[in-house]
């Protein structure tokens, strides 16, 4: 089980490397690679075909990437299979004893007598 999310986990590294080299080539306002490399014009000698290549790619390459992490996440994510735990009994405290209240009504303390001479 550990070789396959290896492998899958390598392939997915691969995968968005390589998007990050599409990505990084294109040009947002339609130049991108072909006007790196001396193409005047995008219409010339066919250069068009490099935008629908890299858009192509990158939406391949993307949908590959998600395709692979879902598939890794299936494969490996089952639970582990673990011996059964023994239910230990819940301990219940009992609750503490309730000592009567001390008595309200004081008695008054008597001074000793005064002994007789």
């Amino acid at each position: 089980m550990d070789t396959i999310f290896t492998l899958l986990m390598v392939l997915v590294m691969v995968a968005s490397v390589l998007l990050v080299i599409i990505v990084m080539a294109q040009n947002p306002k339609g130049g991108g690679l072909s006007s790196t490399f001396g193409g005047a014009s995008s219409a010339q000698f066919g250069v068009q075909r490099t935008n629908d290549f890299m858009e192509k790619a990158t939406w391949t390459l993307g949908g590959t990437i998600i395709v692979l992490i879902l598939l890794s996440v299936v494969i490996t994510g089952k639970p582990s299979q673990t011996a059964p735990t023994q239910k230990q009994p819940v301990k219940k405290e009992a609750p503490a004893k309730q000592s009567a209240p001390a008595a309200s009504t004081t008695t008054p303390v008597q001074a000793p007598a005064a002994p007789a001479k």
